[in-house]
C-alpha cells in the first residue's frame, strides 16, 4: 500500500521529468512531422497516420527527455536551472528514470505496429539517434548536429509510410529542417553557454564563439531558401509564400533578440520558433 501511495505521489516528478509541463519541445518536433504527412500525401494525409505519428512525437520526446536527464544527472546538480530536476534533485533514482524510458519505448513499438511493415526497420536509426545525443555533448563540438538529425527522422519515416520516394523535396525538406534545429538549439545553447563552459559540455554556441550570431543567421536563410524552393517544386499556391514572409521576419525577431547575446533574450529567441514551425504548417494546409 505503501509503494502504491508513494508511485501516485511521485507522478508530478514523472511528469517534470518527462518535461510536460515545457511543451515546446514535442511541437519542435511535431512542426516537421506535420510537413512532412501533408507534402508526402500531397495535402492529404489520413487521419490515421497523423493520429500515430502525433503520438509518437510525444511519447519519443518524452523519452528522449528522460535519457537526456539520466546521461545528464550528475551533470544537472551542478547546474543552477537544471539542478531541480527530478534524477539531479534525488527526487527520482536513476532505476526510475529507466524502467519509465522502457516503458515509453514499449509504447512507441505499439505504435510502431500499427505503421505500415516497411516503416518499421526505419524507427532503429531514429531510436539510435534519441539514445545517443545526450552522451554526444561530452566530446562532439556540435552535438546539435545530431540532435537535428533526431528531430528530422519523422520525415523519412513519413514518406516510407505512405510510399513515396525519397525526392528532391524530401531532401530539401529533410536537410532544412536539420539546419532549423541546429539554428534554433544553438540560441537554446547560448542561454547555457556559461554553465556548459564551467561543466566542459560542449555546443555550437561554445564552437562557433564570436561568429555564432552570424551562423544563426546563415542557417536561418538557408530555410526560408529552402521553403520558397519547395514551394517552387511543388507549384503550391500563394498562400504558401505568406507563411514565407512571415518565418523570415519571426527569423528577424530572433536576430533582434540575441544581439547582445543575453541568455533570456536568447531563450525567448529559441522558443519563438514554435511559430515558426506552426506558421510553416498553417501555410501547407491551404497550399495545395
Amino acid at each position: 500500500m505503501a509503494s502504491h501511495f508513494r508511485l501516485i505521489n511521485d507522478i508530478p516528478h514523472y511528469l517534470a521529468l518527462m518535461r510536460f509541463e515545457k511543451p515546446i519541445g514535442s511541437l519542435l518536433l511535431l512542426w516537421p512531422t506535420l510537413w512532412a504527412l501533408w507534402v508526402a500525401s500531397n495535402g492529404q494525409p489520413s487521419a490515421k497516420f497523423v493520429w500515430i505519428f502525433s503520438l509518437g512525437v510525444i511519447v519519443m520526446r518524452s523519452a528522449g527527455c528522460v535519457i537526456n536527464d539520466y546521461a545528464d544527472r550528475n551533470i544537472d546538480a551542478n547546474v543552477d536551472r537544471t539542478q531541480s530536476r527530478p534524477l539531479a534533485s534525488g527526487a527520482l533514482q536513476p532505476k526510475n528514470a529507466l524502467i519509465l524510458f522502457v516503458i515509453l519505448g514499449l509504447i512507441a513499438i505499439v505504435l510502431l505496429l500499427l505503421l505500415p511493415m516497411r516503416v518499421w526497420p526505419w524507427a532503429i536509426p531514429a531510436a539510435a539517434l534519441t539514445i545517443v545525443y545526450p552522451f554526444m555533448k561530452r566530446f562532439f563540438q556540435a552535438p546539435q548536429l545530431i540532435l537535428g538529425l533526431a528531430f528530422s527522422f519523422a520525415i523519412p519515416m513519413v514518406y516510407v509510410a505512405h510510399d513515396k520516394a525519397f525526392d528532391a523535396v524530401f531532401w530539401i525538406m529533410f536537410i532544412a529542417n536539420t539546419c532549423w534545429v541546429v539554428m534554433f538549439d544553438t540560441q537554446y545553447a547560448m542561454s547555457d553557454r556559461e554553465d556548459d563552459l564551467k561543466i566542459g559540455v560542449k555546443s555550437t554556441a561554445i564552437w562557433f564563439g564570436r561568429h555564432d550570431i552570424l551562423v544563426i543567421a546563415v542557417l536561418q536563410t538557408a530555410c526560408v531558401c529552402a521553403m520558397m524552393l519547395i514551394m517552387i517544386i511543388l507549384h503550391l499556391s500563394h498562400s504558401f509564400m505568406l507563411s514565407v514572409c512571415i518565418v523570415a521576419g519571426l527569423f528577424m525577431y530572433q536576430q533582434w533578440l540575441i544581439r547582445k547575446r543575453e541568455r533570456q533574450a536568447c531563450f525567448q529567441a529559441f522558443l519563438n520558433n514554435g511559430w515558426v514551425g506552426a506558421v510553416v504548417w498553417f501555410g501547407l494546409l491551404t497550399a495545395f
